[in-house]
């Protein structure tokens, strides 16, 4: 089935008259110009383009419709999963077009529709993306101005955080949260390595999420220790797994499920920094049901999709005293009445986290103004 569909901006205008004469020129050229023919586009139709729509029910273009999720994106070509097998696939140009103010028109877990390519032994070997499905939820991140969509369509977020070896950052963990819920998805904490710090050293900050409802447990792949907790919260449901680099996501993934031998790396002596050894965010499927998605480590989570007035939505622990600050329009850093800080004084709210929120707060307050 095809449609008109507009061009894009910039091909609106008309091209700009050449100048044919200059100084010194034959003028011959003009009185051509002058006598031939031109033929001038009018009304609507004639600034629309005509395209193919792929949400058509059937095959278009002589390629064979089929359905997917995208399990990976490597450059140019994205390998997305039928449940057949796994097809490397291209982005239809048009539909790149259409999607380039989102700066992501396919990322891992959107499910797309697309057409196998046959070559003419008869060997379907490729295919071409024509559609993205509507997007359930998100989970995004922000470079420079530019919002940087993560994955697509997952139903929850473990944050993987290390106790020692990179040193826990609690305040990197506040900002996937924000994320988390800023994309609708439940979030969950796990920290890991608990194997190389002294018993019940961990307890303080596992207790500080429980406490605001969030699950979270410590874990090592060495002792085995929260590996079958981990197993049971990914059973059955498609979750992305976040944090920074060296905290031993792909080391856990080994663990819950030993056939996917993922690439494991080790932290650096001196900066105490993880390597990259996921370098892409992928798709894996699970044995007892449901996927993981394994993403590169973020040594620093810009938030700057999150509207400045909706940040202290983000905070659990706020939302229900907000309506207890003195000023409607409070921003709990240094106004009288608040009741945020009051919460903070009288050891309600965790220092750290209501640090976190200030921090973060001061962070989106001068993008604004820049």
């Amino acid at each position: 089935m095809k449609k008109r569909v507009d061009f894009r901006r910039n091909r609106q205008q008309p091209s700009r008259l050449k100048r044919w004469i200059h100084d010194g020129q034959d003028a011959e050229r003009l009185e051509d110009a002058a006598t031939s023919e031109t033929v001038r586009s009018k009304g609507d139709l004639s600034r629309k383009r005509t395209v193919t729509d792929a949400s058509a029910e059937s095959k278009e273009g002589g390629l064979e419709a089929r359905e997917g999720m995208v399990v990976a994106v490597r450059g140019q070509f994205v390998e997305v999963d039928d449940g057949e097998r796994v097809w490397p696939c291209t982005v239809r140009r048009i539909l790149r077009t259409r999607l380039i103010r989102e700066r992501s028109p396919v990322v891992v877990g959107d499910r797309v529709r697309f057409g196998i390519v046959s070559e003419a032994e008869g060997v379907l070997n490729e295919g071409v993306i024509e559609q993205v499905r509507d997007r359930g939820t998100v989970l995004q991140r922000c470079d420079g101005r530019r919002t940087h969509m993560i994955a697509a369509n997952v139903e929850q977020v473990l944050i993987i955080s290390s106790l020692p070896e990179p040193m826990l950052k609690p305040h990197l963990i506040d900002r996937f949260l924000v994320a988390a819920h800023a994309g609708n998805l439940p979030a969950m904490i796990c920290l890991n390595k608990a194997d190389l710090i002294m018993e019940g050293e961990a307890e303080a900050v596992v207790e500080r999420y429980r406490k605001l409802g969030y699950a979270a447990w410590t874990s090592s792949v060495v002792t085995g220790a929260g590996v079958d907790e981990l197993r049971a919260r990914l059973a059955g449901r498609l979750t992305i797994l976040t944090g920074q680099s060296g905290v031993g996501k792909s080391s856990l993934l080994n663990a819950v499920q030993p056939r996917l031998m993922l690439k494991t790396g080790k932290v650096s002596a001196s900066t105490e920094k993880g390597r990259h050894t996921t370098t892409t965010a992928v798709l894996y499927k699970l044995e007892m049901g449901g996927g993981v998605i394994d993403t590169p480590g973020i040594r620093a989570l810009d938030v700057a999709m999150v509207p400045l007035h909706e940040l202290e939505m983000h905070f659990v622990e706020f939302v229900d005293r907000v309506a207890g600050c003195k000023f409607a329009d409070c921003v709990h850093i240094h106004e009288q009445g608040c009741a945020i800080r009051t919460a903070v004084e009288e050891g309600e709210i965790d220092p750290d986290r209501y640090a976190s929120y200030v921090e973060l707060f001061e962070e989106l307050s001068a993008a604004r103004q820049r």
